[in-house]
Parts: structure tokens; C-alpha cells; sequence
């Protein structure tokens, strides 16, 4: 098992949410979005914080292969035979970037036998940091500082479900209803892992679609906290497939 400074991966993680809050913060800037082909909108902020990230860990972990949102194109082929590799998008939330509601993340996991075994989701605009690792646990670092370990609430008998503020779905109110929900929050983002992590919330199922990093880092810090994420039958919730889309899952405390 490779031994990873997580303290490397916070500052990378800060640094590239300033990149990125140097754009929010100009209004000529951040109002500069371009649609990729599947019309999910990319910002001048999702490219710096990527030439960031990307730099960074290519100096201090030059042995581990990445794959990001914006080098999504790397041949199955090549990859398959990883035992190792980082699983990053650089900015989560990038439609939450646009309506400038604070809701997006960095997101860095590293991944071992497909499996997210180590994950950073870091908040620009609160300043507040969420990790998880099997040699750390899962903790929270709010703006002064103040580090505080994650648990998920697994005592509750009365549930709240998470879900996204861009995607719904009839099949999540099918499943929701399965379990003992009283209330729904909605939520930008990888946010909604970390909902979980903390005891906000207890239940987070997703139908749509989204790609393996923006699940990655909150899977890691989720499962460390206490909690699950599986398929909806209960089947590992696995990475580095031949195709990078998610299928459902399901996201337990």
C-alpha cells in the first residue's frame, strides 16, 4: 500500500480551490463558460484548478496515473492494469459555479484494486475541508482551522434524504420510500456525501448520471465515516470501468 502525506493533498486541495476563487470572485471571468458535447458547462476555474491539481501531483506522486474530468480520454485499454490512480474533478458542481450559489468542491481521490481508498473534497467559498483515508479516518476542517472527526448517525429513527439540487428522478422517490424519511434537503455537488459524513443526513440515492469523479472523494469519505455506498442491490460500488459513467447507488449512514 502506498503511504500518502494527506497533509500534501490538503494543500494541493487549497490551492486549487483559490485558482478557482479568483475567477468567482471576477465577475468578467467567471461569466466566461463554454458547453462541452454532452452540454455540461466548463469555466475558465474548472481549467486552472485541473493545471493545479495536475501539476502538483504529477511532482510529488509521479509513479501514480491520473484521471481527471478534463483528461477523461485515456484508453481503457492503458488503464485497465492500474492498480493505482487519482480519481479527480477539479471542480464538482461547476452548474452551482454558474448560478454562484457556493455549492461546488474540489475533489481528489485516490483509488487502490477500484476501490476509493483515500478522499479530499474541499469547499473554496466556506473554506472548509472534508478527507478521508483508512490511514487517518474522516475529518472535517472548518475555516479557523478547528479539525473534528466525521460519524455518520446511525441512531436516528427518523431520516432525512439529500439530494441534488439539478437532478431528480421518480426512482429516488421509489426508493426513498422504502426507508423512514421524514425530510429532503437538496444540495450541490459532493456536498451531499459529506452531509452524510457529518450525521446531517442518512440517505442519498442517484438515478442520473454522473462520471467516476464525482463520486470518487465522496465515497471515500463517506465510507469512512461510517457509511455505505453500493449499488442499488447492494453490489460493491466499483471504479475504473470501461466506461467512466455511473450506474445508480445508493449511499447509506
Amino acid at each position: 500500500m502506498i503511504q500518502i502525506d494527506i497533509n500534501e493533498l490538503l494543500s494541493i486541495a487549497r490551492e486549487a480551490g483559490e485558482a478557482i476563487l479568483k475567477i468567482y470572485n471576477d465577475p468578467e471571468k467567471s461569466d466566461t463558460v463554454t458547453y462541452k458535447s454532452d452540454d455540461s458547462p466548463l469555466t475558465l476555474a474548472d481549467e486552472a484548478s485541473n493545471e493545479v491539481i495536475t501539476k502538483r501531483l504529477k511532482a510529488y506522486f509521479p509513479e501514480i496515473p491520473i484521471l481527471s474530468e478534463e483528461g477523461r480520454h485515456i484508453p481503457y485499454n492503458e488503464r485497465k492494469n492500474w492498480d493505482y490512480f487519482w480519481c479527480v474533478d477539479p471542480l464538482d458542481g461547476t452548474k452551482e459555479f454558474v448560478k454562484r450559489n457556493g455549492e461546488f468542491t474540489v475533489n481528489i481521490a485516490l483509488i487502490y484494486n477500484n476501490e476509493p481508498v483515500l478522499g479530499v473534497i474541499y469547499v473554496p467559498v466556506t473554506n472548509i475541508m472534508y478527507y478521508g483515508s483508512d490511514s487517518d479516518g474522516a475529518w472535517k476542517i472548518d475555516a479557523e482551522g478547528i479539525k473534528t472527526p466525521l460519524k455518520t448517525d446511525t441512531k436516528s429513527s427518523d431520516w432525512t434524504a439529500v439530494g441534488s439540487r439539478t437532478h431528480s428522478s421518480p426512482e429516488e422517490a421509489e426508493m426513498l420510500a422504502k426507508f423512514p424519511v421524514v425530510k429532503s434537503v437538496s444540495v450541490g455537488s459532493s456536498l451531499k456525501f459529506c452531509l452524510l459524513a457529518e450525521g446531517l443526513a442518512h440517505i442519498y440515492f442517484r438515478q442520473g448520471p454522473t462520471m467516476e469523479w464525482d463520486t470518487a472523494a465522496g465515497q471515500a469519505v463517506l465510507t469512512h465515516s461510517g457509511g455505505t455506498v453500493t449499488k442499488p442491490n447492494g453490489e460493491p460500488f466499483l471504479y475504473n470501468k470501461e466506461s467512466l459513467l455511473n450506474g445508480s447507488f445508493l449511499c447509506l449512514s
